[in-house]
């Protein structure tokens, strides 16, 4: 089993990819078959496997969560941090924080056109961590 943790500063809301620094975890972990397991560590941003290839799909989503998720939205009683705060909390509960993907051949086991992305719901600059695990043989 191997475990590192994955730092990145993102540069506000979008979706950020991440597959080449998950792949180089594993490939640092000499792990040929197993589960790869990523985990961040924050309640205001989401991990999703999205479309790699066309970018319109990314701009898309964050269209959708503006609907979704308004900031600024006068019924969110939460907004310590601004008003993105609450839509972001909203936007990382309803997608996710952990993603488990299969290892095969020492890498994951990703489709042709999926990717691992770092989705920030906030407005500002973040600084994110995943952690990431990996088990098997």
């Amino acid at each position: 089993m191997a475990q590192e943790a994955l730092s990145w500063q993102t540069v506000g809301r979008g979706l950020w990819e991440i597959t080449a620094a998950v792949q180089g975890v594993i490939g640092r972990s000499g792990i040929g078959t197993g589960l790869c397991q990523a985990f961040l560590r924050h309640t205001s941003a989401s991990l999703v496997l999205c479309e790699n290839a066309d970018p319109s799909v990314r701009s898309d989503l964050e269209a959708f969560a503006a609907r979704f998720a308004p900031d600024g939205d006068p019924r969110y009683r939460h907004h310590l941090e601004g008003p993105d705060d609450m839509p972001a909390h909203l936007r990382s509960v309803f997608t996710q924080v952990e993603l488990t993907i299969p290892v095969r051949g020492g890498r994951c086991a990703l489709g042709t056109w999926q990717g691992i992305f770092l989705w920030e719901h906030r407005i500002e600059s973040m600084d994110r961590e995943v952690l990431v695990t990996v088990w098997g043989h």
